[in-house]
């Protein structure tokens, strides 16, 4: 044996270390069981990775990111081998970690039933308890194609290895790039495999090192991601370092169910997506309608009072509009097909609004007087996204973008960044949003178009105004559109979910491709700079995000109705219509319930309905030119005089507060 030199790095701290020929990763760190991978040269391995000299050494802990995801792999393949073990028919596909959990994909017989799930559920719990150890060995292609001869979606990624990007989602952790790797999941007494998966690993020592998981549902998925391959079944689960965290996990995903805004767009009344009209593809009804039109008006507002000016354009185009802005060149597959037209003209719905916008600039002279010129519009857009993307109001395939573009010189950009993104934060935050951190995405090198020095001096501006506001920045590295790029509002709703609100790019290449010009202060012609800003996303799905983050209990001012009047009996119906006509005048959404229901009935019928105020009147209410005042929560004030409830409801509305 010889001597070893290496490092061990457990930030803050390094240790240098000598050890012996064939010490592993596990050797190392024996004394910590939540330590279950490490990091060698920026590569993860398994505790069974043997250290050579001059390494520097990582210790994964299973709490880390990476020690989830290899936690979550591992658990996938437990899941695998349970599925074999009772469906010997079953063949594999992949099985990567998700946010939050984990999925296989199945070609098997019939769909999964529920109770299939469970008996799978057992079955690994056998198999964590047998304690299997994971243990990688590598083979050549040929041995792999005789391996794995009855595995035709595993031959498949044989073929692919070293292209995984075009292999479909998650087939990275099936070959990667480089050599083939096969995990055995081995007898701890006797050695013996009880089971084998092609894939790079790293994975846990032993199945014994799965604390807490939970199969979660089935779904059908096509093959690498295409309609065009065979569909399989994929079943999702979830696994944690304890059981209270798993506990926790699964109490969270319960609140969210309760808070999915399709289960409450039914519920309340607010909109459906008939399948009559297709996939992705909403309509709003009447008490949607009022929701979406009173968070449209006060964006309206907003937006006139910081000087945008409102347009409007067509819904299609000729595709020439597109080839000249670069979208067919890098977004073609997310375009609805082309429609012929005009003697074989290519005709597109509109992915987006900016081309249309430059138009609009482009259409007369424009003079350093004029900027910035701020253009805005509720345009309605048209996006082609897979079935098995498509969710409810939060991803369509046709849905309304707050859509602004802003011109502006080079020399007012970064003031113009600076405000803006003020602006954009506090319109969120009017709507009842608070928490939000920044992330900024910059230059794919594979996917742009423009210098380098125009990529640098936009990524560097944007950054500056992004840490003027005092808020986290996260660094989103080649996440940007080929044209420039962004800064992106993430915010978290009530539960602690991160949603991506509104987004500012900043663009020197389509104002070149369009040729846009102004008449600078010194009579010469001049490019402007092209500021992109979409403050909801879209109104669809910031319709949605609102809705789950305030769980259907809309604040009185988003409310759909603010007020229902509850008569004690019929008498009492003409008293609260004044009161309601009271209200009316003040802009303020009041129904009275006149139904033949009994007063209790009509009460659980608001709360239920989520409205914010109910006033109840009797004998005694009318008599004194008062209410009883009942609030959602269930908290009632009574003989309040009319003026004062009035008054306390106006405010409600005007301040926005919530309820």
């Amino acid at each position: 044996m010889t001597d070893v030199r290496i490092i061990i790095n457990r930030e803050p701290d390094r240790e240098e270390r000598v050890v012996t020929t064939g010490t592993t990763a596990a050797d190392l760190f024996a004394d910590d069981r939540s330590i279950i991978a490490a990091r060698v040269a920026g590569q993860l391995k398994d505790l069974a990775y043997a250290v050579q000299d001059g390494d520097e050494v990582e210790p994964v802990v299973i709490s880390s990111p990476d020690g989830l995801d290899i936690l979550r792999h591992s658990t996938a393949h437990v899941m695998a081998q349970a599925v074999q073990e009772i469906f010997p028919e079953a063949k594999l596909g992949i099985g990567p970690p998700i946010k939050d959990g984990f999925y296989y994909d199945f070609d098997v017989e019939k769909p999964f039933h529920p109770d299939d799930l469970k008996a799978v559920e057992k079955k690994m719990q056998e198999i964590i308890k047998r304690g299997q150890k994971f243990s990688r060995r590598v083979v050549t292609d040929e041995a792999a194609r005789e391996e794995l001869a009855g595995e035709p979606f595993k031959l498949e990624l044989i073929g692919l290895k070293g292209s995984a990007a075009t292999a479909g989602e998650g087939a990275d952790v099936e070959v990667g790039a480089g050599e083939l790797t096969i995990y055995d999941n081995l007898d701890p007494k006797t050695g013996e495999v009880c089971w084998g998966d092609l894939c790079r690993g790293p994975h846990l020592p032993s199945t014994r090192h799965i604390p807490a998981f939970k199969l979660m549902r089935s779904a059908a998925a096509y093959w690498r991601g295409s309609e065009k391959n065979p569909q399989l079944q994929r079943l999702y689960g979830t696994a944690w370092p304890t059981k209270d965290e798993l506990k926790a996990h699964l109490e969270f995903l319960e609140e969210a169910a309760k808070r999915d805004h399709r289960k409450l767009g039914s519920e309340l009344d607010l909109f459906s997506i008939p399948e009559e009209i297709g996939s992705g593809l909403a309509v709003f009804h009447p008490k949607g309608g009022i929701m979406r039109r009173v968070m449209e008006d006060y964006s309206r507002k907003r937006h006139e009072e910081s000087g945008y000016e409102f347009v409007y354009s067509p819904h299609a185009t000729k595709g020439t509009l597109f080839e000249l802005s670069g979208h067919l060149d890098w977004y073609a597959d997310g375009m609805y097909p082309p429609m012929k037209l005009d003697g074989d003209i290519d005709y597109y719905l509109k992915p987006m609004n900016c081309p249309m916008h430059n138009l609009i600039y482009r259409a007369r002279g424009r003079s350093y007087r004029e900027l910035p010129l701020r253009l805005f519009e509720f345009g309605t857009v048209y996006r082609y996204e897979k079935s098995g993307v498509v969710h409810g109001l939060t991803r369509a395939r046709g849905f309304t973008q707050d859509d602004a573009h802003i011109y502006c010189t080079r020399e007012q950009m970064a003031d113009e960044l600076d405000s803006l993104l003020t602006f954009v934060l506090d319109l969120l935050r009017d709507y009842g949003l608070n928490d939000f951190y920044l992330e900024l995405s910059t230059k794919d090198p594979e996917k742009y178009i423009g210098s380098d020095e125009d990529w640098a001096e936009a990524t560097e501006t944007l950054r500056a105004a992004a840490e003027k506001q005092g808020l986290e920045l996260v660094l989103d590295p080649a996440g940007a559109a080929f044209y420039g790029p962004k800064i992106s509002v993430q915010a978290k709703d009530a539960i602690g979910r991160t949603w991506q609100m509104s987004t500012i790019q900043v663009d020197f290449q389509l104002p070149q491709r369009f040729e846009l010009e102004f008449q600078g202060q010194d009579g010469n012609r001049q490019r402007p700079v092209m500021i992109h800003r979409a403050l909801f996303g879209s109104i669809e799905r910031f319709f949605a995000v609102l809705l789950e983050h305030y769980a259907g209990a809309m604040p009185p001012w988003l409310a759909p109705v603010t007020v229902v009047g509850i008569p004690i009996t019929d008498e009492h119906v003409p008293y609260l219509r004044e009161v309601a006509a009271e209200l009316k005048k003040h802009g303020i959404r009041v129904d009275v319930d006149a139904s033949d229901d009994r007063m209790q009935k009509k009460i659980r019928n608001a709360q239920k309905a989520k409205i914010p105020f109910m006033l109840i009147a009797g004998n005694d209410d009318v008599e004194a030119g008062a209410v009883s005042f009942r609030y959602r929560n269930g908290e009632q004030k009574n003989g309040v005089p009319v003026a004062e409830a009035v008054a306390e409801i106006v405010d409600a509305v005007e301040r926005r507060i919530q309820v």
